[in-house]
């Protein structure tokens, strides 16, 4: 192996059961095998996997085989976990369509590993499969999850397809009779599951690794596609910046311990740093990462020019004039706003510019070559 296992386990990581020490001497006794499950739900990763992607690496480094779950089959339910309501059901096309990018984005971090789709093995499960897979887990187990109990107490619907869920990504490890699985310690039921399962089907031991959860102090919330601030792993080097720019302070110093390889030594001393630059570093890092360090330069460079000299992005979203347009249709036209009341808010508070000039009228018509900037980081060029 190239490095310590206990080392493997140390950074990012909150617990693993049945015990770090146990886990660490298997991976020094044989190369073990580990998976990370997502369900395609949305057509980007983002930061909260990145936290289970550079665990996986230092897995892949110290020889052990990693392996990428898609969920094909689980999407078409969508995790319960943390949810107050169930998931809308997915087509088919939906999640094919969204797990196009999946392996670009996870190969920038990982290169060369397996992938698997639980839709090959879920797909077979005849009715009598799914009977007795059910029977392995009673009704009173599944009601001890929270989300579970909070609808409950609030009278809101809880599915029987849902209680399916934790089985169908519990079988996952019986179908590939993996050694370990990582995910974040919202996911720890249904990765137990796994683990019972393992026990029942396999009579072999799986080890569950939980992740910690980035959680922004501002909104109270994980970082996540439908929760808390959102950074797209698949945007480009400038917004991929500029989306972690956005990010508020607090979240600066975890950010830097689960989502980036910095030395946590070199990290203890950013906390006498002034906050814009702890997060100017932290964006630098994670777009190397995501990008390679000549386009995170790059990148640094254009939101420096942007935004601290007061320039426009060289690259930027671009609006075809085709008829005679007002302010307001551009803006909700182009996707600035979301509707025209939402558009009149943002002119009203003074939040969009036209040519570094405040608009104050929303029934001015605009002309090619002018560039509009709405809040902070939005631009759009009129052509």
């Amino acid at each position: 192996m190239d490095m310590k296992s206990i080392e493997v386990l140390e950074r990012g990581i909150e617990q693993v059961l049945p015990s770090k020490e146990k886990f660490a001497e298997v991976m020094d006794s044989k190369k073990i095998s580990i998976y990370l499950g997502i369900d395609p739900t949305n057509p980007d990763l983002h930061l909260g996997h990145l936290i289970s992607l550079l665990i996986l690496k230092r897995f892949k480094e110290a020889g052990h085989k990693v392996v990428i779950v898609i969920g094909g089959f689980t999407a078409r339910i969508g995790d319960p976990s943390d949810k107050d309501a169930a998931r809308k059901p997915m087509t088919e096309d939906q999640i094919n369509e969204n797990a196009k990018t999946y392996k670009e984005q996870i190969e920038r971090i990982l290169g060369d590993v397996e992938y698997k789709n639980n839709a090959d093995w879920l797909k077979k499960l005849t009715f009598e499969d799914v009977l007795r897979l059910s029977a392995k887990v009673t009704v009173q187990q599944m009601l001890e999850r929270d989300m579970f109990k909070k609808r409950i107490k609030e009278e809101k619907p809880v599915g029987v397809h849902e209680f399916m869920y934790p089985l169908m990504q519990g079988y996952d490890s019986v179908a590939m009779e993996i050694d370990a699985e990582i995910g974040g310690n919202d996911q720890l039921f249904n990765m137990m599951v796994g683990r019972d399962l393992s026990k029942m089907y396999l009579d072999k031991e799986k080890f569950v690794v939980t992740t910690k959860l980035l959680i922004d102090p501002e909104v109270g919330s994980k970082m996540s596609a439908s929760e808390g601030p959102y950074v797209s792993l698949n945007a480009k080097p400038e917004e991929l910046f500029g989306l972690v720019m956005s990010l508020s302070d607090g979240i600066v110093p975890s950010c830097f311990e689960l989502c980036t390889e910095v030395p946590l030594e070199e990290i203890k001393k950013l906390k006498d740093e002034h906050p814009r630059d702890a997060k100017a570093k932290l964006a630098f890092e994670i777009t190397k990462l995501i990008h390679g360090e000549d386009e995170a330069k790059k990148a640094k460079e254009e939101f420096d020019k942007v935004f601290k000299e007061g320039g426009i992005p060289e690259e930027m979203q671009e609006f075809k004039l085709e008829g005679s347009k007002s302010i307001m249709d551009v803006l909700t036209e182009s996707g600035l706003a979301e509707s025209r009341s939402e558009a009149r808010r943002l002119i009203s508070g003074k939040g969009v510019t036209l040519d570094d000039k405040i608009v104050d009228d929303w029934d001015v018509e605009v002309s090619p070559g002018q560039v509009f900037k709405v809040g902070k980081h939005r631009f759009i060029k009129i052509t």
